[in-house]
């Protein structure tokens, strides 16, 4: 697979040095290809650094095919209470777009609209703090239309 991405600095190492540095030095990993049965644990421990297990999306790619999801399972326990975050649901269809329909620049534009919204102070009740504005806190929805508008 790094034959195919040059460009890609490639270091091997083992999942329990990778947790580490995963919470010693989040920046210096950009891309991490793993197995399956590893990336599941890296991932959730990655999400607490984001903040929150709605924050990020995955993909599971083999021959240019891909599974897109955010990282977190079902959560039947808020279903229908309409505080989900939808924001790594959101970038998994960002990654789709990019990575399975070479459509790059629209993936960009999704990846930027969210990243407009966190800018302009509105979250989801799992990723504020004290200093969230309470007219600020979205749900689900309101999340999603947020995102919408800066598209």
């Amino acid at each position: 697979l790094a034959l195919e991405y040059p460009d890609v600095e490639v270091e091997y190492q083992f999942v329990d040095s990778t947790a580490m540095m995963l919470i010693k030095d989040p920046r210096r990993f950009d891309v991490v290809v793993t197995a399956n049965l590893f990336g599941d644990i890296l991932t959730d421990e990655a999400s607490q650094i984001a903040g929150s297990m709605g924050m990020l999306a995955s993909a599971s790619i083999r021959d240019g095919t891909g599974v897109y999801e955010p990282i977190h399972g079902s959560a039947h326990d808020i279903t229908g209470k309409g505080i989900a975050n939808p924001l790594a649901s959101i970038l998994s269809a960002a990654l789709l777009l990019d990575i399975s329909f070479g459509m790059k620049e629209e993936s960009e534009l999704v990846i930027s609209a969210i990243d407009q919204v966190l800018k302009a102070g509105y979250r989801t009740i799992d990723i504020a703090d004290a200093t969230t504005a309470k007219e600020n806190i979205l749900g689900t929805e309101a999340m999603g239309e947020a995102v919408l508008k800066f598209l």
